[in-house]
């Protein structure tokens, strides 16, 4: 194997490790009508929801944020918690497959009064 190879196949393999170590990141978007004032996302059947992820800022109706997760998740399933802001009242959605999921867009149904999540 040629020096050249060599640094080639490095550089794949180390390209490879980043992409599957980034491979939970996606964009949530928010089509509720309303402003959510957090974001949780945990591993599947986790007992703790961890932190809020949007930290001091909010996702505004129309608006979108992009998730990335800065671990190497060992797990492609996840759960997802909304927080809205005008009432406190939360969505939540389990298992899903980060792993293929790129975006998530949410929606609130005032008939219904419910929220659904489109995954794509």
């Amino acid at each position: 194997m040629t020096v050249l190879s060599a640094a080639a196949l490095v550089s794949m393999v180390a390209t490879t490790a980043l992409a599957q170590g980034s491979r939970q990141d996606f964009t949530l978007v928010n089509r509720t009508g309303y402003d959510i004032s957090e974001v949780y996302v945990s591993p599947g059947k986790a007992n703790d929801w961890e932190e809020d992820i949007l930290g001091d800022d909010g996702l505004e109706d129309g608006d979108s944020v992009n998730i990335t997760f800065r671990r190497a998740g060992k797990t492609c399933i996840w759960d997802l918690k909304v927080v809205y802001s005008d009432d406190d009242s939360s969505a939540v959605w389990h298992d899903i497959n980060l792993c293929q999921v790129e975006k998530i867009t949410l929606r609130y149904n005032r008939k219904s009064d419910t929220t659904s999540a489109t995954f794509d």
